[in-house]
């Protein structure tokens, strides 16, 4: 699942995690912390509106050099904001990495967010909201949050809305990098063939010139609010349907039986519970699945369905049916072998999907400080009981689930 793992920490402050394996392709960049809880009421989407104008030209780069940095050797320069995590990196051929790291760093320590281009962006960035909002099986999983967070910095969409980005200016946005990419509250990441000393040496010499001081923050845990079961009408062909309730945070003991659970309830495998009940035997719906999100100090589990606008509600007595039969019988000893065996499996065939591994090890480093090995995924997975399932099992009865159907 990955190769040699090493840990390190830049004079600056930077903590950094190496990931020494074999290959012709390189990942690096830097995993912060902060995201849209961390906004204030008044700038909803500052977050992510940064993300997008912090490529948008520095002390020593102007937008085209930065678009044009790692493309003209063929590599990529990425980013993405969620509610806890802002994550800025590149994916390159192998040789290339002084010229990557050079272009972070210069990216976080320098970007001056010129207005022209604030202007510019707040329009693409407006244009991202409403394509969004177009799409109900994506937008239903932030109107979700909205209700499950209601009163909370977690309850907001993370892209805001068109009138509070119109209030965004240059000093708002360099106020933002300034309080929060700072060095405590980063690691620098790398994945790739290149010795950890050198990594280290081109690292240290690119975030030299950091000297941001850290400062304290607060991220209250939301109150779990009474389950709710909402409907409302979007003029829709199909109804979309967000069922869910909320489960340990990403430090809890209880992730593993959960990330177990939520695999063979609805998995991406196509024997999957969810998936075999409502869709192979029945037909009611193209696509069903369930997720987790684990946050810091709680977590969502849902399950998403689409079907016709008839048969929500014998989709939504079925997938409870489900949820009450594992939480009152739990699994046998047979069938959680087995579940183990297919999760491990799937697992082994992502981690060659190095972007997707580096950028999880950069997580993991964030938020618990180290990074788990294969070795030790394998013995989290493989130690989960009939009664851890039915411990998780027991936050996912339909007595606390909510729900939310747009259609």
């Amino acid at each position: 699942m990955n190769g040699i793992i090493e840990y390190a920490t830049l004079s600056s402050g930077v903590k950094v995690v190496l990931d020494h394996r074999a290959g012709i392709v390189e990942h690096c960049g830097v995993a912060v912390n902060a995201g849209s809880r961390d906004e204030s009421p008044l700038h909803h989407g500052l977050a992510h509106f940064v993300e997008h104008t912090i490529f948008k030209g520095t002390r020593r780069r102007k937008a085209w050099h930065i678009l044009n940095c790692m493309e003209t050797v063929g590599g990529e320069l990425n980013a993405y904001t969620t509610k806890e995590e802002t994550m800025l990196y590149s994916t390159f051929p192998s040789g290339n990495l002084t010229r990557a790291v050079d272009l972070i760093a210069d990216i976080i320590i320098n970007s001056r967010f010129p207005a022209t281009e604030i202007d510019r962006e707040r329009e693409v960035v407006a244009d991202e909201i409403d394509s969004y909002l177009d799409i109900p099986s994506e937008g239903i999983f932030d109107e979700y949050e909205d209700l499950v967070f209601a009163g909370s910095s977690l309850g907001h969409n993370i892209l805001g809305s068109r009138e509070s980005i119109d209030t965004f200016t240059s000093d708002i946005c360099r106020e933002y990098l300034d309080r929060f990419y700072t060095p405590g509250e980063m690691v620098f990441f790398y994945s790739g063939p290149e010795s950890p000393a050198k990594v280290c040496r081109v690292a240290e010499r690119a975030f030299s010139t950091l000297s941001r001081h850290d400062v304290p923050r607060h991220r209250a845990t939301p109150d779990v609010l009474p389950p709710f079961d909402s409907r409302r009408d979007i003029s829709s062909h199909q109804a979309h349907t967000l069922m869910g309730a909320r489960v340990p945070g990403i430090s809890s003991l209880s992730r593993y039986a959960l990330a177990l659970l939520t695999n063979i309830l609805g998995g991406p495998g196509m024997n999957s519970r969810l998936n075999v009940a409502l869709r192979e035997r029945r037909g009611l719906v193209y696509t069903i699945d369930a997720g987790t999100t684990l946050l810091s100090d709680c977590g969502l589990f849902n399950i998403y369905f689409g079907c016709d606008h008839a048969d929500v509600t014998r989709c939504r007595r079925l997938v409870c049916n489900i949820l009450t039969e594992i939480a009152e019988k739990g699994l046998t000893e047979r069938n959680l072998a087995a579940a183990k065996k297919q999760y491990l499996g799937q697992l082994a065939v992502a981690s060659t999907n190095t972007e997707q591994q580096a950028l999880s090890i950069a997580r993991s480093t964030l938020y618990r400080g180290s990074a788990l090995t294969r070795q030790q995924i394998t013995d989290n997975i493989s130690s989960v009981t009939r009664d851890d399932i039915l411990s998780i099992a027991s936050h996912l009865t339909p007595d606390k689930i909510s729900t939310l159907t747009l259609g």
